[in-house]
């Protein structure tokens, strides 16, 4: 009954070992306190199915038999009932002890086991997180389709299900695993009550159902059992701390997983609040976007309204004179002189290193990107031609655009004015660009660094200085020049390495980005973007071609090419079609821009769109520059002007400074003077220069030809009828032609002699003498004489020669001095033939210590026979017979000397004509007192033939009259046609610079010509700042 009253049943009394039991026992048995009784009771809860039975006695006390002495029947009965009674009362007492006590130790357990209300409040139910998991998969689909350019990020969406799949698999693992322990111990359970150790009070269980019912919901069952002591007991125990271990981790573990859940939890309704926040603000700025999109649109019809007046306006004001307007010239010509700076500075070379650091805007992209278009947007015109996929640009084109009260184009040399606002004159001049850039690529290449200027005016255009350069090419084509890729780049380079130009930077948009080569070559010569403009061409195919508009702003803010810019728009330069205007193309970009997505989206900003926002930005961008950097190139040449002074005065002092075409007008005065001096030679001046030059020409004709012929006739009237006949034929053949070269020589020769003359005098300039002498050769090579004068001198020329009267004595005298004369200078030469066939005489060789060669030798040999033959036949033929050669080569043969017939013929011919020209020489000598008897007719009777002189003397009548007449014709006319086409040659290379610069050289000639450079440049930028200062 005491153990009754202690609360031993209910509970699993656990010893710690098997040597204590019986001190358990005691402890138990005897009344302490109950912390006394906690040290060795150890409440364990287990999880049944249901109450399992209790098999045996309902109260069983343990421990050995004590005897009870007998006493009689009425005793024992007496006993009896007195215990019947107590054993009711003491069930009813131990029952309400026992439940009492039971409570309280109930109690007791629930404070020491873990609080497992906590779960309720920290996990949720399935419910609610299917309910979070649908609201965040419906707030995403929200965002998604309402929020373009937002979506949740991908790596916390992944943590939050990850985290979550985690967590339901954590708890399901846990779950298994506690109802896979509560089966095992449920199992092992059923031997523990055998022992008959253990009291169990199956009566109690009702009274124990209100107690059991405070255990939470998800403990189904409890089990309520005495362990028995031993090796069972203590292996219960070590259970009961590895399952409290494990839910000790269980509660870590849940910990855990709980505050990753809040987190993630309350990262998702941040989130939340971000995209609802999001979403307000996005729905407000399309509001905002719609509002300005109307007062953008209404303003631009009030600003386009505005300029039609203003250009009507100021239409009226420049076509009408005074001082009203004068400011407004100020204006207009500001950007004329300043590009009239620009034109000195393009071919400008200066040995100072005085670079050109004018500010300009250098247009450059890739080849088809749209440059050209950009340029003709901003210049309000067509003016370009255009090629499908084909290089049109091949040069820099210079466009300076002006105000003006016509829209007009011209160009810098020409003064014809193209009306752009006809189409006619518009197709004209695109010709004319064309032809000017074919023109300007010379030998075999492609491009030109050659700069083709022209000027845009019309009312409202931006004043500004725009260069527009060839397109950057990847792939050099078969019809290119295989330097063309590098010749662009380096035409490119050349104008972006100046630190004041302004790079608008052309970016095709259609295309991808990664085949843009401009870009990579502008982040080079412009690194930090001080001075680039970015623009995006062709927006409107961009948009249809790109699924991500994203890719679009990243490209407008500098993010997705390697480059840096003051300024990024995007522009439409029209449909693709030639044959579209600029009005037309303007109305379809602003259409565009005003229904695009990308613009509505806030992909781009108002500003950054339109060609029109570019012409603004890019002028305003211009004059600041030209503002900050004008009066710095000023002083750099002034500076250089003072240096080129400075050397001139020290290398030149009394020299006049003259540039290159000063020097050329100077060598054209000189050399027309020489030819007005050919007006001064004296008539016998020319006739005696005249028949020299000719004689000199025909003199072997006429003795080769003619007069050894007819020598060689037997008799006087034979000798004159051949030499007729000789005659004759050369006077209709080549003997008037050749008259007509001499001439022609002759003109030729007399003005080289002037040219000669005027260097030797002390005024003549060196400078000048390759431009004279290439001016002479040119107008020499030009000149002909005229095709009647050779029929003019053959008429004039026959008939000197068919007289044979010799008429009066002094003309006899003269016939036999040109005889002699004549005869003298061929035996001259042929003397000197002779000598150099046989070598020097035994005179020579013992006074100049020279020696014949064998040949030499040879001839001498040969020689000395040939003598013997014409001294024994003073009137021998000119030919020699085959028994004079076999002779010869005999005699020679005899004297060691070996020869062929033709060594014999070939010594034969000068040995002969020396022997008829002293014949001939002997024969003049006779003639001349001969005059009388040939007057007479007595010539034979005397024994003197006189057919010679009369021979020389009709060549000499002829040459005389022949060169009467070449006099006539050079005075009269050919001296004025060569006048005229060295002026024609003067006039062709005063427009060629390049023949100029080729004749006219020389330090003296750079140093002027840079410094009348230097000082025009240097006007021309005062100028300009002065204007510039007045407009401010």
């Amino acid at each position: 009954m005491q153990k009754l009253v202690k609360g031993r049943f209910g509970y699993i009394i656990r010893v710690v070992g098997v040597s204590q039991s019986r001190w358990a026992r005691q402890v138990l048995t005897t009344r302490q306190d109950g912390d006394q009784v906690k040290t060795v009771v150890v409440p364990i809860i287990r999880h049944y199915s249901s109450l399992r039975p209790l098999r045996g006695d309902l109260l069983k006390l343990p421990g050995p038999n004590y005897g009870i002495p007998s006493r009689g029947i009425g005793m024992i009965i007496a006993r009896v009932l007195r215990g019947a009674l107590k054993i009711r009362y003491l069930l009813l007492g131990g029952t309400i002890a026992g439940g009492s006590a039971l409570a309280k130790t109930y109690e007791e357990w629930k404070e020491a086991l873990p609080d497992a209300k906590f779960l309720e409040d920290l996990m949720p139910s399935q419910e609610e997180l299917d309910a979070i998991r649908t609201a965040l998969i419906s707030y995403r689909d929200k965002i998604k389709d309402s929020v373009p350019d937002f979506t949740l990020d991908p790596k916390l969406k992944e943590l939050g299900e990850s985290k979550y799949d985690q967590l339901m698999l954590w708890f399901k693992e846990r779950l298994d695993d506690a109802i896979k322990a509560a089966e095992e111990e449920k199992s092992e359970g059923t031997g523990l009550f055998t022992d008959g150790e253990f009291l169990t009070l199956s009566g109690m269980a009702n009274s124990l159902t209100p107690l059991l019912k405070d255990f939470s919901s998800d403990l189904k069952q409890h089990a309520i059992s005495f362990s028995a002591m031993g090796s069972a007991a203590e292996k219960e125990r070590e259970k009961a701390e590895l399952l409290r271990l494990r839910l000790s981790q269980i509660e870590v573990e849940l910990q855990e997983k709980t505050k990753e859940l809040s987190n993630v939890t309350r990262e998702n309704a941040d989130l939340r609040g971000k995209v609802e926040a999001n979403e307000t603000i996005r729905e407000k700025y399309e509001g905002l976007q719609e509002e300005l999109m109307q007062v953008q649109l209404k303003y631009q019809k009030e600003v386009e309204r505005l300029e039609k007046e203003n250009k009507e306006l100021r239409k009226s004001l420049m076509l009408r004179a005074g001082d009203k307007i004068a400011h407004k010239k100020i204006k207009k010509s500001l950007i004329d002189m300043y590009s009239e700076v620009l034109d000195e500075l393009c071919d400008y070379d200066s040995s100072y290193d005085t670079q050109d650091h004018l500010p300009r805007v250098v247009v450059v992209g890739d080849q088809s990107s749209g440059k050209t278009s950009v340029l003709e947007m901003v210049a309000q015109a067509r003016i370009f031609p255009r090629g499908a996929g084909e290089m049109m640009t091949r040069a820099p084109v210079m466009v300076t655009l002006s105000e003006g009260p016509y829209h007009i184009a011209s160009f810098k040399d020409s003064t014809r004015e193209f009306d752009l606002t006809k189409e006619s004159e518009l197709s004209e001049l695109r010709k004319e660009v064309e032809l000017r850039m074919r023109n300007s690529v010379r030998l075999g290449r492609t491009v030109s660094h050659e700069v083709i200027s022209m000027t845009v005016k019309g009312p409202g255009l931006q004043r500004m200085v725009l260069v527009d350069l060839p397109g950057i090419i990847s792939t050099v084509t078969t019809d290119m020049a295989s330097d063309t890729r590098e010749a662009i780049r380096s035409i490119s380079e050349q104008y972006m390495s100046n630190p004041n130009a302004i790079i608008l930077c052309i970016q095709d948009g259609s295309v991808d980005a990664e085949r843009s080569n401009v870009t990579d070559l502008v982040s080079q010569m412009d690194p930090q973007g001080k001075r680039t403009i970015f623009v995006l061409t062709k927006v409107d195919l961009a948009e249809e071609n790109l699924t991500n508009p994203d890719r679009i702003r990243k490209i407008l803010s500098g993010k997705l090419f390697p480059m840096k810019a003051l300024g990024y728009f995007a522009v439409v330069t029209g449909r693709g079609s030639k044959e579209d205007s600029i009005q037309a193309i303007k109305d379809y970009e602003e259409s565009f821009f005003r229904s695009s997505r990308i613009f509505k989206g806030g992909v781009i900003n108002s500003h950054q769109c339109t060609t029109r926002n570019l012409s603004f930005a890019v002028s305003e961008c211009f004059w600041k520059m030209v503002r900050d950097t004008v009066e710095q190139q000023a002083d750099a040449f002034k500076a250089t002007r003072f240096n080129l002074e400075t050397e001139w005065k020290n290398n030149f002092p009394r020299t006049r400074e003259l540039d290159r075409d000063e020097l050329f007008e100077k060598a054209r005065g000189e050399i027309l003077d020489e030819v007005v001096n050919l007006s001064q030679v004296s008539p016998k001046q020319w006739e005696d220069a005249l028949s020299k030059k000719m004689w000199e020409k025909m003199v072997t004709h006429i003795f080769e030809n003619i007069y050894l012929p007819a020598a060689q006739t037997e008799n006087s009237g034979t000798f004159n009828t051949t030499a007729d006949i000789k005659l004759k034929q050369w006077a209709d053949g080549m003997l008037p032609k050749k008259c007509v070269e001499v001439g022609w020589e002759t003109l030729e020769d007399e003005f080289r002699k002037f040219m000669e003359r005027a260097k030797n005098s002390k005024d003549h300039d060196n400078i000048f003498d390759s431009l004279k002498a290439c001016v002479v050769d040119e107008a020499m090579r030009r000149h002909e004489w005229e095709d009647k004068a050779a029929d003019v001198l053959r008429v004039i020329q026959l008939n000197a020669l068919e007289d044979r009267s010799v008429h009066d004595k002094q003309q006899w005298d003269a016939a036999c001095k040109f005889l002699e004369d004549s005869v003298k200078d061929k035996l001259n030469t042929t003397e000197s033939t002779l000598r150099e066939m046989v070598g020097p005489s035994t005179k020579e060789q013992w006074l100049h210590w020279s020696y014949p060669t064998e040949e030499q030798r040879r001839r001498a040999a040969v020689k000395s026979e040939l003598e013997n033959i014409l001294k024994s036949d003073y009137k021998h033929k000119n030919t020699l017979t085959y028994d004079e050669v076999t002779q010869v080569r005999k005699n020679s043969q005899a004297q060691g000397v070996d020869v062929d017939n033709e060594f014999i013929r070939e010594t034969w011919h000068p040995v002969y004509r020396r022997h008829f020209l002293r014949r001939a020489l002997a024969k003049a000598y006779d003639c001349r007192k001969a005059f009388y008897a040939y007057h007479q007719g007595l010539e034979g009777e005397l024994g003197v033939e006189c057919n010679d002189v009369v021979l020389f003397w009709r060549i000499q009548q002829m040459i005389r009259i022949t060169a009467n007449a070449l006099r006539q014709q050079v005075m009269n006319r050919e001296a004025r046609r060569l006048e005229k086409e060295i002026k024609e040659v003067l006039e062709e290379y005063g427009c060629d610079r390049d023949k100029k610069e080729q004749l006219l050289t020389g330090r003296r000639v750079m140093l002027a010509e840079e410094l009348k450079r230097v000082r025009q440049i240097q006007e021309k930028l005062e100028e300009f700042i002065y204007a510039l200062n007045a407009e401010k």
